[in-house]
């Protein structure tokens, strides 16, 4: 059994191709801690969020604090702290903050790597 501490995971800055605006990770389960699972701890501030990008895996997302937008091409929902979201296998997606608010989740995870699929700029949004 392994055992994360809330308190002991302090989420920094990243800058990675799926991510634009200013976003801050920090990682609950690795690839130390777990054998394929991963979970980590997303911060979007305002405006920050994830480009098209879809998983070779199911993702869950458990939002913890804020309010921000989780989207397909075919929709697209306001979440909020308590809210949960499961995205299929292969399914194209982005999820982020909105542009004034502040956004934050649990990402729940497989080993591998997301393929990222256009640039931010694409992507519609709201101001809820």
């Amino acid at each position: 059994m392994y055992v994360s501490k809330g308190s002991e995971v302090n989420p920094q800055p990243v800058q990675r191709p799926i991510f634009t605006g200013e976003v801050h990770q920090g990682q609950h389960v690795n690839a130390q801690q777990g054998e394929q699972l991963r979970i980590g701890l997303v911060n979007f501030k305002p405006g920050g969020r994830t480009k098209w990008h879809t998983h070779p895996w199911e993702q869950g997302l458990v939002i913890i604090a804020g309010k921000g937008i989780v989207a397909t091409e075919a929709e697209e929902h306001v979440v909020v702290a308590g809210d949960v979201v499961v995205i299929p296998t292969g399914e194209k997606h982005w999820h982020g903050a909105t542009e004034t608010t502040e956004m934050t989740h649990v990402a729940v995870n497989q080993e591998g790597e997301a393929t990222v699929l256009e640039a931010v700029d694409k992507i519609k949004t709201q101001n809820p």
